[in-house]
């Protein structure tokens, strides 16, 4: 029974994702995978297109990272102070939102941030820290002041 690569180019179940070498019988790749158009014959050309692609996406995700890197450290270098109501005994009406806080630091630094990758819970007046997820491997710390208004 001959065997041949295949490219997968869609998530075939068992067998691999999109992308993927895999190697298969040669009536399973021609009479499954590329009359359905899941795959298609490993060539030395489609083999350099993949490995280029591949590149490509690293290089965009390395240089995603070194952005967020500095953003990180442009939102770390101030404090964040947000105006809040607060009742006769010093509490605060509800809490400060991470979407008071995207805003806030669309004010301040000009950066939106989805209020998604914001995490904080900021019920009491004072210094408090707010998470933001800037990229996968880096968080920056943001210094969020609630002060009475």
């Amino acid at each position: 029974m001959a065997k041949i690569q295949v490219i997968l180019t869609q998530d075939v179940a068992g067998q691999g994702r999109k992308g993927d070498l895999i190697t298969v019988s040669d009536g399973y790749a021609h009479n499954f995978l590329i009359k359905n158009k899941k795959g298609m014959i490993a060539t030395e050309e489609e083999l350099k297109k993949i490995e280029n692609r591949k590149k490509r996406e690293e290089k965009k995700l390395q240089e995603d990272k070194e952005k967020s890197i500095e953003l990180k450290k442009q939102l770390e270098s101030k404090k964040i102070e947000i105006g809040v109501k607060i009742g006769e005994n010093g509490k605060l009406f509800g809490a400060i939102t991470n979407k008071e806080v995207s805003a806030a630091i669309e004010q301040i630094f000009g950066v939106a941030i989805d209020r998604k990758k914001i995490e904080c819970n900021i019920k009491s007046l004072g210094e408090h820290i707010a998470v933001i997820k800037l990229h996968t491997d880096v968080k920056a710390e943001v210094k969020v002041v609630a002060k009475a208004q």
